[in-house]
């Protein structure tokens, strides 16, 4: 084990925001390319595709690179440097992680592959592809408290995170393929390890109650049987949370499973169901050896950690979910300059919201005209649907709920939610609510302005005990017409109040 106080390094040279940004990711098992449309905070994925190689299968008998898996990963990153000059990039971030670093022929196996790709390749140091991988995670959870923990084919990689920042590092030889290799087919010889090395790790007492953020494509397996098993109403696996005493059972009856079990089971990738229940094992050792409270999975990892070291501080420093919803709505609303319109006509009406609650009503409000092209019929369940399995962080599942229902609340009126889903179950009755008025304030704003720019700050709304109250200028009366009238009925309504204009 080795373990390193880490800080977060200067990034290089900040890269444009409207230019292809790629980073390719040598793992222990696969070959990953993600090409993004740019080097900003909520960059979106132009391309992204992964070759399983599994260069590091028998590392530990033979310590060397397999053959054949060097083999397929060759042939992938000649496809990678294809794809990159298609799509015109000139910034390659590409990596190797544990099987490439420990290989006795790790180096020639690099030379080889960099002219492959056609750009340098960087080797990591364990401590460094924790970090990295740490660092991505808080790109897309920033408010993550616990450990961040990366399962690859080769190796587990560790980091402490508090207060958007990571600590100490720790990376162990646990990847499956290298458990596999070690144990020769006994999953109880490979248990006994883990168990007594995880035993001895010195941050053991300091992690106790907090959360296991799990990142890599192991664990995103383990994650979707537990999903299928609970019927959960939302296939989206970034920030789905399992507590720990389910995560436990679930571990142990996927470490007891054969491969032919495994594979027999359709939310089981194939090419997954040797590995599982070695990723089973070692998770729960984990939650035993450190009494972690749950386990949140992590679509974000060494990938987005890669993109990250690229940005400027000033792009580093935005909120990733502002930053998505701002673009969707530059890209898709008929009026971009609406939204802030709409933020500042909605706030008389949640005067004590809280910080987190007023950036889940901004996030609405840049959401509010992503749906007009859709058909009329569409339009409801087709903005609740974009935002409800939208590709962006920094939401957990019950805001990803509220904005989706808001949005249904915005084009359908106060209609139901759809019950065919279940997704209302992830709201409480606050919630419920709240994206109901905020839905019914964006519909009544749209009503108003006709998403016309300098309309809506015309008019203001103000709650009293009794009254939710319609604020317009005497020169401007024309607007509140019988549809305006109704959708100011509907929004008073689900705020318990009776509906006011006042014409002045």
């Amino acid at each position: 084990m080795v373990l390193a106080d880490l800080q977060p390094r200067v990034s290089v040279k900040a890269q444009s925001r409207d230019h292809p940004v790629a980073v390719v990711d040598i793992g222990s098992n696969s070959v990953r390319l993600v090409i993004y449309q740019g080097a900003s905070r909520a960059a979106l994925a132009l391309h992204n595709e992964k070759t399983i190689c599994a260069i590091g299968r028998n590392m530990v008998s033979t310590k060397r690179l397999d053959d054949a898996g060097m083999q397929l990963a060759l042939e992938a990153l000649a496809r990678f440097h294809e794809l990159c000059r298609g799509h015109q990039v000139q910034d390659v971030g590409a990596v190797a992680t544990a099987a490439a670093r420990d290989a006795e022929n790790g180096g020639e196996f690099i030379r080889a592959a960099e002219k492959a790709l056609g750009f340098p390749i960087r080797i990591l140091a364990g401590e460094d592809e924790a970090r990295i991988a740490a660092e991505g995670t808080l790109a897309g959870i920033p408010d993550a408290e616990g450990l961040v923990a990366d399962l690859g084919g080769g190796s587990l990689d560790m980091v402490t995170v508090e207060a958007n920042r990571t600590g100490i590092a720790a990376t162990l030889p646990f990847g499956p393929l290298r458990l596999m290799d070690y144990a020769g087919g006994n999953l109880n010889k490979g248990r006994d390890l883990v168990a007594q090395t995880l035993g001895e790790f010195q941050l053991a007492k300091t992690l106790k109650g907090k959360s296991l953020y799990a990142v890599g494509g192991i664990w995103r397996a383990l994650a979707h049987v537990d999903m299928a098993w609970e019927e959960y109403p939302l296939s989206v696996l970034h920030q789905y949370v399992i507590p720990a005493g389910r995560a436990t059972k679930l571990c142990r009856v996927v470490s007891g499973l054969s491969k032919k079990s495994l594979e027999k089971m359709r939310v089981v990738p194939k090419r997954r169901a040797e590995a599982l229940p070695y990723g089973a094992l070692v998770m729960e050792e984990m939650l035993r050896s450190f009494a972690l409270k749950d386990v949140v999975v992590s679509a974000y990892g060494l990938r987005e950690g890669v993109l990250l070291s690229r940005l400027s501080p000033e792009e580093r420093a935005k909120d990733p979910l502002i930053e998505f919803v701002r673009d969707v709505n530059s890209r898709e609303a008929r009026n971009d300059s609406h939204a802030e319109e709409l933020i500042a006509f909605s706030q008389p009406l949640f005067p004590q919201e809280t910080a987190a609650m007023r950036r889940i009503r901004e996030a609405i409000c840049f959401l509010s005209d992503c749906a007009w092209r859709r058909h009329p019929d569409d339009r409801a369940i087709g903005a609740y649907r974009q935002v409800l399995m939208g590709a962006y962080g920094a939401a957990d599942h019950h805001e990803r709920a509220a904005m989706a229902a808001a949005l249904y609340f915005r084009y359908a009126g106060d209609r139901a939610l759809p019950e065919d889903d279940g997704v209302a179950s992830l709201l409480n009755d606050e919630s419920l609510n709240f994206a109901r008025q905020m839905g019914l304030v964006a519909r009544l704003a749209f009503g108003i302005s006709g998403s016309l720019r300098g309309i809506l700050p015309a008019a203001r709304l103000q709650l009293t005990k009794d009254a939710v109250i319609l604020h317009l200028p005497a020169n401007r009366k024309a607007l509140a017409a019988e549809p305006v009238n109704k959708r100011l009925d509907v929004l008073a309504e689900a705020f318990d109040k009776k509906p006011q204009i006042a014409v002045e």
